[in-house]
């Protein structure tokens, strides 16, 4: 049972306040943000106590959502409610920020309204809840990059070489109705690399964690078909020579996919409903089929004047057409974070068989052999579109009946670091 539920921004604003029993006072709004923020590290625990009101939250879009109750309910359950719920707002709005919370908060609390009732959860289906809610949604235009929330929404090549624009599926599932009709189905292949490499260039763990995303703005689909490639197998299932062998370790369905022509075609399929859904998820542990997209290879020195040199080449192994997202600037940075005892290195772009250098030069109070050995590891963050690090790829992406009027259907696929670490 819920007693309160309220949206934050990552600097504590107010956004969303919505008390469905009155057992508490607004004051935990500010309590939470302090008991949050008091905390060391990036990761504050998921559920927080305060006297006798237990706090479980989430962060989505670069925001909070937290929920209060006083009993002893299911955290799992709630946490599950939080991720249906910020999805929820993600259909109906078109992207989890601070500005789209902001610009559409008379829909996010008819939303409320309807989703819970005196505390009690009633229903998180968009297919349900269209047919209730009238406000409509004020589409935010700004895309960022750095906003993993919106990971599967970079573009990459479809079966008749189109790129779809990067805010193509960034906008509100009721909008289907106002652009005449205007049909398109978005399928995102999105890979989350972890990787460890020891100091002598040897790959420690390789692991993939990947999912398949559909966000549909068809106005009405009896059934899509997935066709993935021919030669998957999950576990040690046997290989049919088919083609170029793609495996994983497990994988797991939505409950709306039927999986009556995978074990023999490996071809997914499922009735869409509006809005965004994970229709498949896998794992691949310490077996990727081809090396990691990138090496650095870090050495670490005193020069005579006391000084720590750090020498970092960056290689990039993807193969020469392929490239990392471009960002907004072409020059590369660096910035050093005295409070994180960091040194940041941007690179905006890196083109697959290239190679990068610097150097850095640092005054380090007090800096002893000893000291240098306390230097490292080395964290590398990226994104890299139109690649996927288990081979997996969309054969084809078929609707019946066949829509009527023009349909465009975008494949896309999206790879990035979730942890990738170089030992020094």
């Amino acid at each position: 049972m819920i007693s309160q539920l309220f949206i934050l921004s990552s600097k504590g604003d107010h956004l969303i306040y919505k008390d469905f029993r009155g057992e508490a006072g607004i004051d935990v709004v500010s309590v939470f943000y302090e008991k949050v923020t008091a905390l060391p590290g990036d990761q504050p625990p998921v559920v927080m106590s305060h006297k006798d009101l237990h706090y479980v939250h989430i962060r989505q879009g670069g925001l909070y959502w937290v929920a209060t109750t006083t009993q002893d309910s299911s955290p799992f359950t709630i946490i599950e409610f939080l991720n249906r719920l910020a999805a929820l707002v993600k259909d109906y709005c078109g992207s989890l920020s601070e500005k789209s919370v902001q610009m559409n908060f008379a829909l996010i609390y008819e939303l409320l309204d309807e989703v819970v009732d005196y505390g009690y959860v009633q229903t998180t289906s968009s297919d349900v809840l269209k047919n209730f809610i009238q406000t409509e949604a004020v589409s935010s235009k700004p895309f960022s990059l750095f906003d993993l929330s919106n990971v599967g929404l970079f573009g990459a090549e479809t079966q008749q070489s189109k790129v779809a624009p990067s805010s193509a599926a960034t906008r509100p599932i009721q909008s289907s109705r106002e652009q005449g009709g205007k049909s398109q189905i978005f399928v995102d292949v999105i890979e989350r690399l972890s990787v460890v490499i020891g100091s002598n260039g040897v790959v420690m763990k390789a692991d993939v964690e990947g999912e398949i995303r559909v966000k549909c703005y068809m106005p009405s689909c009896s059934e899509m078909r997935i066709g993935l490639n021919e030669e998957f197998s999950i576990g040690k299932s046997q290989l049919r020579g088919y083609g170029a062998a793609v495996r994983v370790d497990e994988c797991s369905f939505h409950q709306a996919v039927r999986l009556d022509e995978f074990d023999n075609h490996r071809i997914l399929r499922l009735c869409p409903s509006q809005g965004e859904q994970t229709v498949m998820q896998y794992q691949l542990s310490d077996d990727l089929p081809t090396p990691p997209p990138f090496r650095l290879f870090p050495t670490i020195e005193r020069d005579n004047g006391g000084r720590l040199l750090i020498y970092l080449k960056l290689r990039c192994d993807l193969p020469p057409k392929s490239f990392s997202q471009e960002l907004s600037s072409p020059e590369q940075s660096c910035e050093l974070k005295p409070q994180n005892r960091s040194v940041v290195w941007t690179v905006p772009r890196c083109t697959g068989g290239t190679q990068l250098s610097a150097v850095f030069k640092l005054e380090v109070p007090g800096l002893s052999s000893a000291s240098m050995l306390e230097v490292g590891p080395v964290g590398l963050t990226f994104e890299l579109p139109k690649v996927t690090a288990t081979g997996l790829q969309i054969r084809f992406l078929r609707l019946s009946p066949v829509q009527p009027g023009p349909s465009q259907r975008w494949v896309r696929y999206v790879t990035h670091s979730d942890s990738y670490i170089v030992r020094i």
